[in-house]
């Protein structure tokens, strides 16, 4: 997988409003920056991690999502839980047809975290990270982050695998943090 293909193609699920990413950049797992690290680079949920680390739940809400038989794409910020405080931005296309139905109707439904969902499921997972990115976030999403235009973040691309089944495609991109 190239990254920046991978980012790109995520990216066009969701074409309408203004470019998401000024600029990306693959960079090597070891030089990706604390506490970017912690929170990027392992083999995790996203939800957890976030939870951990701002020390509260966070809720999903969903901003776009398209639903084409069993592929479902879905554009997603993760705020602390009861705030409007972003914490992260993603993108999620799902192979619904590697979930249960319980699974799906959870899902689709879209009332709580994907990760959540995977864990209160029990659905049998690994999460395959593909790559980090150092990210200049675009118009879209300095507006979801409300941060400077230049300002810089990170982000992964990952897949979850359901079952031993490339379910999942994800980007997940965190707000700005202090380095």
């Amino acid at each position: 997988m190239n990254p920046l293909v991978e980012l790109d193609s995520l990216s066009r699920l969701f074409p309408d409003g203004p470019p998401l990413v000024a600029h990306a950049e693959h960079i090597p797992s070891a030089l990706t920056p604390e506490p970017y690290k912690s929170l990027l680079v392992h083999e995790l949920h996203m939800t957890v991690t976030m939870e951990s680390y701002h020390g509260c739940s966070v809720d999903v809400r969903i901003l776009d999502r398209r639903l084409d038989g069993d592929d479902y794409c879905r554009k997603i910020l993760l705020l602390k839980s009861g705030t409007e405080k972003v914490v992260q931005f993603g993108i999620v296309r799902l192979h619904l047809q590697f979930v249960s139905p319980a699974v799906r109707d959870e899902i689709l439904a879209g009332n709580i975290p994907l990760g959540r969902v995977l864990i209160k499921h029990d659905v049998l997972r690994q999460i395959d990270l593909g790559a980090i990115l150092k990210i200049t976030p675009g118009p879209q999403m300095r507006e979801y982050f409300q941060c400077q235009p230049g300002e810089i973040t990170y982000g992964r691309l990952a897949t979850i695998f359901c079952d031993q089944k490339p379910a999942i495609d994800l980007l997940e991109v965190s707000a700005p943090l202090p380095v």
